[in-house]
Protein backbone atom coordinates (compact mmCIF):
# COMPACT_ATOMS: atom_id res chain seq x y z
CA UNK A 1 0.00 0.00 0.00
CA UNK A 2 2.86 2.34 0.90
CA UNK A 3 4.52 1.54 -2.44
CA UNK A 4 1.36 2.40 -4.35
CA UNK A 5 0.99 5.61 -2.35
CA UNK A 6 4.59 6.61 -3.09
CA UNK A 7 4.13 5.94 -6.80
CA UNK A 8 0.98 8.08 -6.72
CA UNK A 9 2.83 10.97 -5.07
CA UNK A 10 5.66 10.75 -7.61
CA UNK A 11 3.16 10.68 -10.49
CA UNK A 12 1.36 13.75 -9.20
CA UNK A 13 4.69 15.58 -8.79
CA UNK A 14 5.69 14.71 -12.34
CA UNK A 15 2.36 15.90 -13.69
CA UNK A 16 2.68 19.16 -11.75
CA UNK A 17 6.21 19.64 -13.09
CA UNK A 18 5.06 19.10 -16.68
CA UNK A 19 2.12 21.47 -16.21
CA UNK A 20 4.41 24.10 -14.73
CA UNK A 21 6.72 23.82 -17.71
CA UNK A 22 3.77 24.18 -20.09
CA UNK A 23 2.53 27.25 -18.23
CA UNK A 24 5.96 28.84 -18.32
CA UNK A 25 6.45 27.95 -21.98
CA UNK A 26 3.13 29.54 -22.88
CA UNK A 27 3.86 32.65 -20.82
CA UNK A 28 0.96 32.27 -18.41
CA UNK A 29 -1.15 34.17 -17.64
CA UNK A 30 -2.36 35.27 -21.08
CA UNK A 31 -2.32 39.00 -21.77
CA UNK A 32 -4.71 40.95 -24.00
CA UNK A 33 -4.54 44.52 -25.35
CA UNK A 34 -7.09 46.97 -23.91
CA UNK A 35 -7.58 50.66 -24.58
CA UNK A 36 -8.05 53.04 -21.64
CA UNK A 37 -8.07 56.84 -21.84
CA UNK A 38 -6.82 56.76 -25.41
CA UNK A 39 -3.85 54.44 -24.83
CA UNK A 40 -3.38 50.67 -24.99
CA UNK A 41 -2.15 48.50 -22.15
CA UNK A 42 -2.51 44.79 -21.45
CA UNK A 43 -4.84 42.95 -19.07
CA UNK A 44 -4.89 39.38 -17.81
CA UNK A 45 -7.92 37.09 -18.01
CA UNK A 46 -9.34 38.58 -14.83
CA UNK A 47 -9.20 42.12 -16.18
CA UNK A 48 -6.21 43.24 -14.10
CA UNK A 49 -4.03 45.78 -15.90
CA UNK A 50 -0.61 44.11 -16.07
CA UNK A 51 1.10 46.47 -18.52
CA UNK A 52 -0.01 50.07 -18.05
CA UNK A 53 -1.57 51.88 -21.04
CA UNK A 54 1.02 53.87 -22.96
CA UNK A 55 0.79 52.67 -26.57
CA UNK A 56 -1.13 54.25 -29.46
CA UNK A 57 -1.92 50.84 -30.93
CA UNK A 58 -1.29 47.27 -29.83
CA UNK A 59 -1.91 43.66 -30.84
CA UNK A 60 -1.97 40.39 -28.91
CA UNK A 61 1.02 38.41 -27.71
CA UNK A 62 2.45 35.78 -30.04
CA UNK A 63 5.48 33.75 -29.04
CA UNK A 64 5.93 35.90 -25.91
CA UNK A 65 6.03 39.22 -27.79
CA UNK A 66 3.43 41.80 -28.80
CA UNK A 67 3.65 44.46 -31.48
CA UNK A 68 2.94 48.01 -30.32
CA UNK A 69 2.88 51.42 -31.96
CA UNK A 70 3.97 54.84 -30.68
CA UNK A 71 3.90 57.99 -32.82
CA UNK A 72 3.22 56.01 -35.97
CA UNK A 73 6.14 53.61 -35.55
CA UNK A 74 5.94 49.93 -34.58
CA UNK A 75 8.09 47.85 -32.28
CA UNK A 76 7.74 44.87 -29.91
CA UNK A 77 7.48 44.41 -26.16
CA UNK A 78 7.89 41.40 -23.91
CA UNK A 79 5.44 40.32 -21.21
CA UNK A 80 6.85 42.78 -18.70
CA UNK A 81 6.18 45.68 -21.07
CA UNK A 82 9.87 46.14 -21.84
CA UNK A 83 10.80 46.90 -25.44
CA UNK A 84 12.70 44.15 -27.19
CA UNK A 85 12.52 46.22 -30.37
CA UNK A 86 11.93 49.95 -30.01
CA UNK A 87 9.30 51.48 -32.33
CA UNK A 88 11.11 52.05 -35.62
CA UNK A 89 9.20 50.24 -38.37
CA UNK A 90 6.29 51.42 -40.50
CA UNK A 91 4.63 48.03 -40.61
CA UNK A 92 5.14 44.79 -38.68
CA UNK A 93 3.57 41.35 -38.31
CA UNK A 94 3.32 39.03 -35.31
CA UNK A 95 6.23 36.76 -34.45
CA UNK A 96 5.99 33.32 -36.02
CA UNK A 97 8.56 30.57 -35.60
CA UNK A 98 10.96 32.99 -33.94
CA UNK A 99 10.88 35.54 -36.76
CA UNK A 100 8.81 38.63 -37.50
CA UNK A 101 8.19 40.32 -40.82
CA UNK A 102 8.88 44.07 -40.72
CA UNK A 103 8.95 46.89 -43.25
CA UNK A 104 9.85 50.52 -43.76
CA UNK A 105 8.64 53.07 -46.26
CA UNK A 106 5.26 53.99 -47.67
CA UNK A 107 3.08 52.14 -50.15
CA UNK A 108 3.78 51.28 -52.90
CA UNK A 109 7.46 51.50 -51.96
CA UNK A 110 7.46 49.38 -48.79
CA UNK A 111 10.37 47.02 -48.39
CA UNK A 112 10.03 43.90 -46.25
CA UNK A 113 12.52 41.84 -44.29
CA UNK A 114 12.72 39.84 -41.05
CA UNK A 115 13.99 40.27 -37.50
CA UNK A 116 14.69 37.65 -34.85
CA UNK A 117 13.60 37.74 -31.19
CA UNK A 118 16.58 39.91 -30.25
CA UNK A 119 15.39 42.55 -32.71
CA UNK A 120 18.28 41.97 -35.07
CA UNK A 121 17.54 42.26 -38.79
CA UNK A 122 18.52 38.81 -40.02
CA UNK A 123 16.98 39.01 -43.50
CA UNK A 124 17.45 42.41 -45.20
CA UNK A 125 14.44 44.59 -45.99
CA UNK A 126 14.51 44.09 -49.74
CA UNK A 127 11.29 42.34 -50.71
CA UNK A 128 8.25 44.06 -52.23
CA UNK A 129 5.99 41.98 -49.99
CA UNK A 130 6.32 39.03 -47.64
CA UNK A 131 4.35 36.72 -45.37
CA UNK A 132 5.14 35.26 -41.96
CA UNK A 133 7.21 32.11 -41.55
CA UNK A 134 5.23 28.90 -41.62
CA UNK A 135 6.76 25.43 -41.50
CA UNK A 136 10.22 26.97 -41.94
CA UNK A 137 9.45 28.96 -45.09
CA UNK A 138 8.21 32.48 -45.78
CA UNK A 139 6.64 33.59 -49.01
CA UNK A 140 8.22 36.67 -50.59
CA UNK A 141 7.39 38.83 -53.59
CA UNK A 142 10.34 39.86 -55.68
CA UNK A 143 10.40 41.34 -59.21
CA UNK A 144 6.68 40.71 -59.64
CA UNK A 145 6.67 37.02 -58.68
CA UNK A 146 6.24 35.02 -55.47
CA UNK A 147 8.77 32.52 -54.16
CA UNK A 148 9.90 31.11 -50.81
CA UNK A 149 12.90 31.65 -48.53
CA UNK A 150 14.20 29.88 -45.42
CA UNK A 151 15.21 31.49 -42.12
CA UNK A 152 18.69 32.36 -43.38
CA UNK A 153 17.18 34.33 -46.24
CA UNK A 154 18.21 31.71 -48.78
CA UNK A 155 15.83 31.36 -51.71
CA UNK A 156 14.49 27.81 -51.55
CA UNK A 157 11.81 28.07 -54.23
CA UNK A 158 12.55 30.63 -56.93
CA UNK A 159 10.01 33.43 -57.44
CA UNK A 160 7.88 32.18 -60.34
CA UNK A 161 4.29 32.27 -59.13
CA UNK A 162 1.60 34.87 -59.70
CA UNK A 163 0.56 34.34 -56.08
CA UNK A 164 1.76 32.13 -53.27
CA UNK A 165 0.18 31.28 -49.94
CA UNK A 166 1.80 30.09 -46.71
CA UNK A 167 2.91 26.49 -46.34
CA UNK A 168 0.51 24.45 -44.27
CA UNK A 169 0.61 20.70 -43.71
CA UNK A 170 3.52 20.46 -46.13
CA UNK A 171 1.82 22.15 -49.09
CA UNK A 172 1.38 25.71 -50.38
CA UNK A 173 -1.28 27.00 -52.76
CA UNK A 174 0.23 28.83 -55.75
CA UNK A 175 -1.18 30.55 -58.82
CA UNK A 176 0.14 29.68 -62.26
CA UNK A 177 -1.36 31.04 -65.49
CA UNK A 178 -4.47 32.21 -63.67
CA UNK A 179 -5.18 28.93 -61.88
CA UNK A 180 -4.34 27.62 -58.40
CA UNK A 181 -2.63 24.37 -57.56
CA UNK A 182 -0.27 23.21 -54.81
CA UNK A 183 3.47 22.68 -54.44
CA UNK A 184 5.48 20.72 -51.89
CA UNK A 185 8.48 21.97 -49.91
CA UNK A 186 10.81 21.31 -52.84
CA UNK A 187 8.71 23.46 -55.15
CA UNK A 188 7.34 20.47 -57.04
CA UNK A 189 3.77 20.79 -58.26
CA UNK A 190 1.80 18.01 -56.54
CA UNK A 191 -1.73 19.22 -57.32
CA UNK A 192 -1.97 20.68 -60.81
CA UNK A 193 -3.16 24.29 -61.16
CA UNK A 194 -6.86 23.93 -61.93
CA UNK A 195 -8.89 25.94 -59.42
CA UNK A 196 -10.19 29.46 -59.77
CA UNK A 197 -8.95 30.09 -56.23
CA UNK A 198 -7.54 27.96 -53.42
CA UNK A 199 -6.55 28.42 -49.80
CA UNK A 200 -4.13 26.74 -47.38
CA UNK A 201 -4.79 23.31 -45.90
CA UNK A 202 -6.23 23.00 -42.40
CA UNK A 203 -6.97 19.68 -40.73
CA UNK A 204 -6.36 17.86 -44.01
CA UNK A 205 -8.79 19.94 -46.06
CA UNK A 206 -8.57 23.09 -48.17
CA UNK A 207 -11.42 25.16 -49.52
CA UNK A 208 -11.35 26.02 -53.20
CA UNK A 209 -13.45 28.33 -55.34
CA UNK A 210 -14.93 27.64 -58.76
CA UNK A 211 -17.42 29.30 -61.09
CA UNK A 212 -20.91 27.87 -61.61
CA UNK A 213 -23.47 29.66 -63.75
CA UNK A 214 -21.44 32.88 -63.50
CA UNK A 215 -21.36 32.59 -59.70
CA UNK A 216 -18.47 31.74 -57.44
CA UNK A 217 -19.03 28.66 -55.29
CA UNK A 218 -16.82 27.00 -52.69
CA UNK A 219 -16.05 23.37 -52.00
CA UNK A 220 -13.28 21.33 -50.38
CA UNK A 221 -10.40 19.14 -51.53
CA UNK A 222 -8.15 16.70 -49.69
CA UNK A 223 -4.34 16.59 -49.84
CA UNK A 224 -4.41 14.56 -53.05
CA UNK A 225 -6.40 17.28 -54.80
CA UNK A 226 -9.56 15.17 -54.85
CA UNK A 227 -12.78 17.14 -54.42
CA UNK A 228 -14.41 15.64 -51.31
CA UNK A 229 -17.14 18.25 -50.88
CA UNK A 230 -18.51 19.57 -54.16
CA UNK A 231 -18.40 23.34 -54.74
CA UNK A 232 -21.84 24.58 -53.72
CA UNK A 233 -21.46 27.23 -51.02
CA UNK A 234 -21.49 30.98 -51.44
CA UNK A 235 -19.15 31.31 -48.43
CA UNK A 236 -16.80 28.76 -46.88
CA UNK A 237 -13.81 28.77 -44.55
CA UNK A 238 -11.10 26.58 -43.02
CA UNK A 239 -11.91 23.53 -40.94
CA UNK A 240 -11.23 24.26 -37.27
CA UNK A 241 -11.85 21.74 -34.50
CA UNK A 242 -13.42 19.40 -37.03
CA UNK A 243 -16.06 21.80 -38.38
CA UNK A 244 -16.25 24.53 -41.02
CA UNK A 245 -18.76 27.32 -41.37
CA UNK A 246 -20.48 27.71 -44.73
CA UNK A 247 -23.35 29.72 -46.15
CA UNK A 248 -26.09 27.32 -47.15
CA UNK A 249 -29.31 27.79 -49.10
CA UNK A 250 -30.47 30.67 -51.26
CA UNK A 251 -27.52 32.32 -52.94
CA UNK A 252 -28.50 35.84 -51.90
CA UNK A 253 -30.19 35.19 -48.56
CA UNK A 254 -28.65 31.94 -47.39
CA UNK A 255 -27.93 31.32 -43.73
CA UNK A 256 -24.71 30.19 -42.09
CA UNK A 257 -24.30 26.74 -40.56
CA UNK A 258 -21.52 24.23 -39.95
CA UNK A 259 -20.50 21.09 -41.80
CA UNK A 260 -18.16 18.20 -41.02
CA UNK A 261 -15.44 16.79 -43.26
CA UNK A 262 -17.81 14.69 -45.36
CA UNK A 263 -20.07 17.66 -45.99
CA UNK A 264 -22.78 16.64 -43.53
CA UNK A 265 -24.62 19.56 -41.95
CA UNK A 266 -23.88 19.33 -38.23
CA UNK A 267 -25.33 22.68 -37.16
CA UNK A 268 -28.29 23.75 -39.26
CA UNK A 269 -28.04 26.99 -41.26
CA UNK A 270 -29.73 29.59 -39.05
CA UNK A 271 -27.23 32.38 -38.50
CA UNK A 272 -26.74 35.65 -40.39
CA UNK A 273 -22.97 35.27 -40.08
CA UNK A 274 -20.46 33.00 -38.35
CA UNK A 275 -16.80 32.47 -37.50
CA UNK A 276 -14.72 29.33 -37.04
CA UNK A 277 -14.67 27.33 -33.82
CA UNK A 278 -11.93 28.23 -31.37
CA UNK A 279 -11.55 26.78 -27.88
CA UNK A 280 -14.89 25.03 -28.31
CA UNK A 281 -17.00 28.07 -29.19
CA UNK A 282 -17.91 29.86 -32.42
CA UNK A 283 -19.12 33.42 -32.88
CA UNK A 284 -22.49 33.78 -34.65
CA UNK A 285 -24.72 36.66 -35.71
CA UNK A 286 -28.45 36.66 -34.93
CA UNK A 287 -30.71 39.65 -35.64
CA UNK A 288 -27.81 42.06 -35.73
CA UNK A 289 -26.14 40.91 -32.50
CA UNK A 290 -23.22 38.55 -31.90
CA UNK A 291 -23.12 35.65 -29.49
CA UNK A 292 -21.41 32.26 -29.16
CA UNK A 293 -22.48 28.65 -29.72
CA UNK A 294 -20.89 25.33 -28.81
CA UNK A 295 -20.31 22.38 -31.13
CA UNK A 296 -23.89 21.16 -30.70
CA UNK A 297 -25.23 24.52 -31.87
CA UNK A 298 -26.43 25.44 -28.39
CA UNK A 299 -26.24 29.18 -27.66
CA UNK A 300 -23.77 29.51 -24.78
CA UNK A 301 -23.45 33.30 -24.74
CA UNK A 302 -26.61 35.04 -25.92
CA UNK A 303 -26.35 37.43 -28.90
CA UNK A 304 -25.81 40.88 -27.37
CA UNK A 305 -22.65 42.38 -28.83
CA UNK A 306 -22.29 44.86 -31.68
CA UNK A 307 -19.24 42.98 -32.89
CA UNK A 308 -17.09 40.14 -31.60
CA UNK A 309 -14.06 38.01 -32.38
CA UNK A 310 -13.02 34.42 -31.77
CA UNK A 311 -11.81 33.07 -28.44
CA UNK A 312 -8.09 33.07 -27.85
CA UNK A 313 -6.46 32.05 -24.59
CA UNK A 314 -9.72 32.16 -22.68
CA UNK A 315 -11.14 35.49 -23.87
CA UNK A 316 -12.80 36.87 -26.99
CA UNK A 317 -12.81 40.57 -27.82
CA UNK A 318 -16.21 42.20 -28.15
CA UNK A 319 -17.53 45.65 -29.02
CA UNK A 320 -20.05 47.21 -26.65
CA UNK A 321 -21.06 50.71 -27.66
CA UNK A 322 -17.88 52.45 -28.75
CA UNK A 323 -15.76 50.37 -26.39
CA UNK A 324 -13.76 47.25 -27.19
CA UNK A 325 -13.77 44.86 -24.23
CA UNK A 326 -13.55 41.09 -23.70
CA UNK A 327 -15.88 38.29 -22.71
CA UNK A 328 -14.95 35.00 -21.07
CA UNK A 329 -16.59 31.63 -21.67
CA UNK A 330 -19.01 32.21 -18.81
CA UNK A 331 -20.32 35.28 -20.62
CA UNK A 332 -18.77 37.70 -18.10
CA UNK A 333 -17.53 41.00 -19.55
CA UNK A 334 -13.85 41.64 -18.82
CA UNK A 335 -12.05 44.99 -18.94
CA UNK A 336 -14.76 47.41 -17.83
Amino acid sequence: MKTIYCHLIVSVMLICTVCARQVNAEGSPPLHPLKQNGKYGFIDNSGNMVIKPRFDEAAGFYEMFARVSVDGRWGYIDRTGKYIVKPQFDYVKDFSEGMACVSVGRRPNLKYGFIDTSGKVVIPLKYNSAGSFSEGFARVWFDGKWGYIDKTGKTIIEPRFELGRNFSEGLAAVKVDGRFGYIDRKGKVVIEPQFYNAESFSEGMAFIREKSNSRHVYGYIDRTGKIVIEPQYKVAFYFKEGLAYVQIGDFTKGKYGFIDKIGKVVIEPQFDNALFFSEGLARVLVDGKYGYIDRTGTMIIEPQFEYAGSFRKGLAWIKSGNTRLYVNKAGIIIGK
